[in-house]
Order: C-alpha cells, then structure tokens, then sequence
C-alpha cells in the first residue's frame, strides 16, 4: 500500500521501502544514520515471558539485518481489558531482558485495549552510512549464507495443535530467543566484504532470497541439502501442520522457483516455512571465510547456495 503513495523526496533516506528492505534508513550526519524497524504479533507460545522474549528478538532482528546496532526501543502493547495483569507483566519481563542483553534501552511504549493479545517493540539503531547492508547489492559470484535453520513456523502450527514433541519445541524456542547480535557483529567485521543480508522472516527463505535477488538484478542457485531445519520440522510438514502464512509465500513466490528433480515435497515445502526471529543470509564473495568466523563466533551457519548473473527461472533449487 505504501507503494501507491506519494514519494516524499528526501536526500537524507538512505534506505526506504523501494526493496522491501528490513529497516529504514536515514542519514543524520557524514558517519552516522539512524535504522528504525517496528514489529508486533499475537502469541505463539503459552508461556508469557518467552512470548515477550521472543518478540523482542525479532523486532530488534531487522536493526542487525541492515549492519546496525540497536540503541533504544518503544514497547507496542495490545491487552484485553479484563485479561491478568500478571500475564502482561511477564510479556514485558520477557522482552526487557532481550533487549537488556542487545544493550537497547527502552524509553517507553504505548498501549491499547485490544481483545487479543499483540505485542513487540519500535527499534531505532545506528549504522555507518557507507556500511549499510541492504537487499541490493548481491553480486553474481557471491556465496550464500545463511545462519540459524529453517522450521519455527511449521513448529509452532504443531504447537497450537498439540502435536509438538518437547524436543521440538525447546529447539524452536532456543531458535526465536537467540539475537542475531553476535552473528551481525561477525559479519560486519572490516575484514569481511558483505554485498547485501536479510534476515529470514515471515515470507520464508524463498520469499526474501527472492527480495534481495529482484533488489540486485541478480539470480540464485540453493541447495537444499545445504539449508539447516530444526528437528521435527520436517516430520511437522509432513503431518500437515503447515501454516497459512507458509501457503500464501509458496503460492506467491513459487512461480519464481525451478527444483531439481530428486528435492522432496517436504523440503520444497520447508523453504516458505515463515519464520520468527529467523536467520541471516547473507550474500558474500567471503562465504567460507564468514562461515568459519561465524562458527568461531558460536554462531550455526552455513553456506546454501550462491548467486549467478540474472536468469530465468531467478531461483533453482538442486539436492
């Protein structure tokens, strides 16, 4: 929608909506500007604090997608008038010690009756403008790396069935409450040379490989061998746990996709799986080099594919 406004010209936007990048961006000075993201959402866990937890990992995701670092945030509360206050006060637990341990500060937050619960954070950051990283920028000949593993989503659809083993769940949760801060402090290491990065979110590994790959006239090889999926995702997939969200990516973004023949429905599917507080991937001529620094770092990372010169399909997917 924003897309059919007006266009305000201004010189100081570094980083607008154009690419369906993470975060805007906004310069305020030779050697630094401004990165603000805003992100909320329902529960998707029964326990209060680890819902807060979890949305304050995902709304301060997009600042360390960009290349910047979070400076201070604004609590988003929806609460139903006559729910726990208890209940809300463990959602704020929960996200203050996220962003305690990011070192972003929150300065306050508003909040409204609503009958369902939503909650998650406005995060402002600061990057240097010459090293904001963008979806455009990916160059033929980069690596493909990706970080953290594909299946929250389809796991937390098992969740609200009833049908999630422990060890899944554990694993999903370990996934959403983990920042991407040391993972963003690697990657932004001079030493590094880092062409574009996203974080992987609600449109699923496809769909924002597809935003940074459109952003930089560029085409993409994956192997899906190579993409890591938490335990039980795939068992989710194929017990029919999947979510909406994750039906409405591959019927948007699929038509951009060519699959080899031996790569099985199941992982076809898992790729739109939408993810919370997802990985980076991360587009670089360095890929094993990031790697290794990454694991170096404690952070999972692997390298998935790479990106070629612009063909069509824009997107093959072998074993």
């Amino acid at each position: 929608m924003l897309g059919k406004l007006a266009r305000q010209q201004d010189p100081n936007v570094l980083v607008g909506f154009d690419h369906a990048d993470d975060a805007g961006v906004y310069l305020i000075g030779p050697e630094q500007a401004l990165v603000q993201t805003v992100d909320f959402f329902t529960p998707i866990v029964d326990d209060p604090y680890t819902f807060g937890q979890i949305a304050a990992t995902n709304s301060l995701s997009d600042v360390y997608a960009m290349g910047g670092r979070p400076l201070t945030s604004l609590a988003l509360v929806c609460f139903p008038d006559k729910a726990d206050l208890e209940i809300l006060e463990r959602i704020l637990a929960g996200g203050l010690s996220k962003m305690m341990e990011a070192g972003c500060t929150v300065i306050g937050g508003h909040s409204i009756r609503d009958e369902e619960t939503k909650f998650g954070y406005s995060v402002t950051g600061m990057v240097h403008p010459k090293k904001v990283l963008a979806n455009a920028g990916a160059k033929a000949g980069d690596q493909l790396v990706f970080t953290k593993a594909l299946g929250t989503g389809v796991i937390s659809t098992a969740i609200k069935k009833e049908k999630a083993e422990v060890a899944w769940v554990e694993g999903a949760i370990r996934s959403m409450t983990t920042l991407n801060k040391s993972a963003a402090e690697v990657v932004t290491r001079d030493e590094f040379r880092v062409t574009s990065m996203t974080d992987i979110t609600g449109f699923g590994l496809i769909g924002h490989l597809r935003e940074m790959l459109l952003a930089s006239n560029v085409s993409a090889r994956i192997s899906a061998g190579a993409v890591p999926v938490l335990d039980g995702a795939l068992e989710c997939v194929r017990e029919g746990y999947v979510p909406g969200g994750l039906k409405n990516n591959r019927e948007f973004a699929e038509c951009m996709v060519e699959y080899a023949s031996g790569v099985a429905e199941d992982v076809r599917t898992i790729l739109f799986d939408p993810q919370t507080a997802g990985g980076l991937l991360i587009s670089t001529p360095d890929g094993p080099a990031v790697v290794n620094a990454l694991g170096d770092a404690g952070v999972a990372a692997a390298m998935i594919g790479e990106v070629v010169a612009q063909t069509t399909p824009w997107i093959r997917v072998a074993q």
